[in-house]
């Protein structure tokens, strides 16, 4: 069975604290577990994930997406001048999210900005495929 790229990259689209999401291999869904404190079924998912064997595998998670690593190479794309070195200040420190945001609105490149997360996000999902050894169809 071959996991569809969009599934892989919904999930990364998804990735927060609070829910780890995996791709069950038998039934070609994503299954959820969640906090203990948010997840009815965690006892019971988390023992299905935990033994059956090369059943389920762990999608990327917001730690192995890195979004400020894209947001810093979008920035560094950009070409030299007044927006590259405007939004290349506002994504330092305390707040850079909300100024990055603030930042491509304000200059009227968001559709930009979306184009390459949405890039990103493909490349960090085939490259989970590949990594599993998942054959994926776009």
């Amino acid at each position: 069975m071959k996991i569809k790229l969009q599934q892989v990259i919904d999930a990364i689209e998804e990735a927060d604290d609070n829910w780890t999401g995996f791709y069950d291999s038998q039934t070609g869904e994503t299954v959820w577990l969640g906090d203990r404190d948010f997840d009815d079924d965690y006892e019971e998912t988390e023992e299905l994930i935990e033994t059956s064997e090369n059943r389920f595998y762990r999608l990327p998670t917001k730690y192995d997406i890195h979004e400020y690593s894209i947001i810093e190479d979008f920035v560094d794309d950009l070409p030299a001048g007044a927006i590259r070195n405007e939004l290349m200040n506002a994504i330092r420190g305390r707040g850079a999210f909300r100024r990055f945001k603030d930042g491509i609105n304000y200059h009227g490149i968001e559709q930009q900005w979306y184009d390459y997360q949405a890039d990103a996000y493909k490349r960090i999902a085939i490259r989970w495929c590949r990594e599993e050894g998942l054959e994926y169809e776009e």
